[in-house]
């Protein structure tokens, strides 16, 4: 068998595709063929494990082994110090089936959806260079907080699972451009988001959101909003419990509020953190700030002229004058309307 193609695929391109392999022998492909090879496409055979021999192809840097039913990757890809690209959709894969040494090595673009995770792999979470990652149609149940470890990450495909929560750590990702959570049972968004501020694309559709977090306007890069098939645009809550805050958070706030200066030779380095995370109340008639202690409530936002959308805001207490009313025909709501660039959140798809 020697299937290395230079005209369909391109150059230094070998592809055992749809050959009905059971097993990849390497006396199949020439050793100078092997050697030269820089992708290898092996999709829709019958490989249930991936061989050992995958090793002989030392040069290699993308690797497709999709539709092949495979249950285990063997230790012996990541003697592969070349390669960068590694698909391995619809498969039958796991926690127990990647390599131990995975997270080793210099892969940038990992695809393994269409298969059996419960669990994101802790190997990929140790990729330091990965910039793609799809995990989208399995079985996961949460986004682990180590996720913030891949700060080369641009891409992330999660939709099609179980995930309820989207943890905060998500938002420690500098370079994550495209998010996908689409098709999963996501009921909040957490405000921390914001800080994503290389985000481009954010799909929600499919999933259990009433509301979104007023931050969400901050996302200046922020081009496409999917939010179709969630029950935001027919149901949404207008008051919520406040707790009262407590005697930190009361001094807290009259020291930001009186704008009195503090230092780390002055107050433990905990307290300064924690008065640096202070909180400007919304109104734009209230000086106030706040910690942990805040009015959750629910204002509709106009986008791009056409759509009108369920926005949380914090208030800093009960008795503050809110800019957050529901009355579609209020002041505050023009004000804050017209406070949306024209350019800002180009596509917001609803239907």
């Amino acid at each position: 068998m020697d299937a290395f193609q230079d005209s369909e695929r391109g150059e230094n391109v070998l592809d055992l595709s749809r050959l009905d392999l059971e097993s990849l022998s390497a006396e199949s492909v020439r050793e100078e063929r092997r050697r030269e090879a820089r992708a290898l496409y092996l999709t829709f055979n019958r490989l249930v494990v991936l061989p050992a021999s995958i090793s002989l192809f030392s040069g290699l840097e993308f690797l497709d082994i999709s539709s092949n039913g495979l249950a285990v990757i063997c230790e012996d890809l990541t003697r592969l110090s070349r390669l960068k690209t590694l698909i391995a959709k619809n498969n039958r894969l796991d926690e127990g089936s990647l390599p131990k040494g995975l997270g080793s090595m210099h892969i940038e673009v990992l695809n393994l959806s269409g298969n059996r995770f419960e669990e994101l792999p802790a190997q990929c979470l140790k990729l330091q260079r990965l910039r793609s990652l799809s995990l989208g149609g399995n079985r996961l149940k949460a986004i682990p907080a180590e996720i913030e470890n891949l700060k080369s990450l641009e891409t992330l495909y999660l939709g099609g699972n179980h995930i309820g929560i989207i943890p905060p750590e998500l938002a420690n990702l500098p370079n994550l451009s495209y998010l996908v959570l689409c098709d999963n049972c996501i009921q909040s968004i957490p405000p921390q988001l914001t800080r994503l501020h290389s985000l481009r694309s954010l799909s929600l559709h499919n999933n259990l959101l009433t509301y979104l977090p007023r931050e969400i306007l901050s996302l200046v890069h922020l081009q496409e909003l999917s939010l179709r098939g969630n029950p935001l645009v027919v149901r949404f809550v207008k008051d919520m419990t406040y707790d009262p805050p407590s005697l930190l958070e009361l001094a807290g706030r009259a020291i930001k509020s009186k704008n009195l200066q503090y230092t780390l030779s002055e107050l433990p380095a905990n307290l300064v953190r924690y008065l640096d995370m202070a909180s400007k109340c919304p109104n734009p008639r209230c000086a106030g700030v706040y910690f942990d202690s805040c009015v959750r409530q629910i204002k509709f936002v106009d986008f791009c002229g056409k759509y009108r959308l369920p926005l949380m805001h914090y208030l800093c207490s009960p008795e503050c004058s809110s800019p957050c009313s529901s009355n579609p025909q209020s002041d505050a709501d023009s004000e804050d309307e017209n406070s949306v660039p024209a350019d800002r959140l180009q596509r917001v798809l609803l239907g």
